[in-house]
């Protein structure tokens, strides 16, 4: 694998208004900010049921020629957010080892975001689906933490609704936050991304 090869950053949510600032749209979220931050904009791609935008990420004390970033947003519906992906993957030819998922996560806290390689998908429905469709488990996630619902609620409807009125006075800090991890792993790794912002 050349480290040339493009990263394919994927913003999981789901289309539509209605859902734009439910907890299961964090992904997309992170990758519109990644997007601003990069100069580019999300466009219908030609390939792919998806919004996607290119652009290069300059590292601190570059000027240009960093690695190459393409931002997806599916727009199938989140269980189906595979076919997209691997549409791109294989047209920009991204090896699974830079492809990176943005997802939200019930097993982390509000208020932590999360690095992880590879593993098992928790029963995150946008994630099973990159899995069946690149073949593979062995792509990069940035967790964003919403946590675990409150009482009895079903975890379905949970990260269906909106963040919480005192969620959302913290939610573009941590959008900045997971995007910042995002840049952290394509730059550095996921290693040096945990080690960076797991400890805060």
């Amino acid at each position: 694998m050349s480290d040339e090869s493009p990263w394919l950053v994927v913003g999981l949510g789901n289309p539509g208004r209605e859902y734009a600032g439910n907890r299961h749209n964090v992904g997309f979220m992170v990758a519109d900010l990644l997007a601003s931050r990069i100069g580019t904009k999300l466009g219908r791609a030609k390939r792919a049921q998806a919004e996607a935008g290119e652009g290069r990420l300059v590292g601190v004390g570059q000027h240009s020629g960093g690695p190459k970033l393409v931002l997806v947003k599916p727009l199938t519906f989140m269980n189906l957010s595979g076919a997209p992906v691997v549409s791109l993957a294989q047209f920009f030819k991204v090896p699974v080892a830079h492809v990176i998922a943005v997802h939200d996560e019930l097993d982390v806290p509000f208020g932590q975001v999360r690095a992880k390689s590879g593993g098992g998908e928790g029963g995150h429905n946008g994630l099973r689906s990159m899995s069946k469709s690149l073949a593979s488990k062995d792509y990069a996630r940035v967790r964003f933490g919403v946590g675990r619902p409150p009482g009895r609620q079903d975890p379905a409807d949970y990260v269906l609704s909106d963040f919480s009125s005192a969620e959302r006075k913290e939610l573009d800090f941590l959008v900045d936050r997971a995007a910042d991890v995002v840049e952290a792993i394509v730059l550095e790794g996921v290693e040096w991304a945990q080690n960076k912002y797991h400890g805060s």
